[in-house]
């Protein structure tokens, strides 16, 4: 009889062991699910936009701060950008002191270009400063501060083509390459920051 009973005891150990492993497993497969949810949300948010292999680059490591949220997400995005976008400014301002005044149609370029940077970045900045001042969705409030926001981010994104349109026309190919490589990937970030501020458009 004592046989018996020790032989169907062992007999359920191996479906005992599988039923830990279904549970464990489970509970990691959730655990990882849940960790991977906000990289999957700014991973295809970022598809949205003209350049998502930079979004992503940017933004991926935000995912717990924004974990599901669009504001968020658009956010950090103008966050990131007004930073990129004021680091660019003064490498362009430190190349501004070096340029020699007989080369005075470049010059003028970079200071050009400069001065649309400045303020580029400041709109950038009050951007990030207006999302702080939505209300709730769809309210009248949010309406005229999403309004702002989008006004300012794409002057802000006019700022920067102009920068490159005069560089284009009167700098030089050294001068011309070295700030253009910044103010390429600010634009490219303004652009991306905007289609995410978009997003959060109910009339869209």
């Amino acid at each position: 009889m004592e046989a018996a009973i020790a032989s169907r005891a062992l007999s359920s150990l191996p479906l005992f062991f599988f039923l830990v492993l279904c549970f464990s497993a489970g509970t990691l497969t959730s655990a990882h699910s849940t960790s991977s949810a906000p990289a999957d949300f700014i991973r295809a948010s970022c598809g949205a936009t003209r350049y998502p292999a930079l979004c992503v680059e940017c933004l991926e490591s935000y995912a717990p701060a924004v974990r599901r949220s669009p504001r968020q997400l658009a956010l950090a995005a103008l966050s990131v950008t007004a930073d990129r976008a004021r680091s660019a400014s003064t490498f362009v301002s430190r190349l501004t002191a070096g340029t020699k005044p007989a080369k005075s149609r470049e010059a003028g370029a970079v200071q050009d270009c400069l001065e649309t940077m400045r303020d580029g970045v400041d709109r950038l900045r009050q951007s990030v400063q207006e999302m702080h001042r939505m209300g709730q969705a769809r309210s009248s409030r949010f309406r005229w501060h999403l309004d702002n926001v989008q006004t300012w981010v794409s002057a802000a994104l006019t700022d920067q083509t102009t920068c490159l349109d005069s560089l284009a026309e009167n700098a030089s190919g050294r001068v011309r390459a070295a700030i253009r490589k910044k103010v390429v990937e600010v634009s490219q970030l303004t652009s991306n920051a905007l289609a995410l501020v978009n997003r959060l458009d109910p009339r869209n």
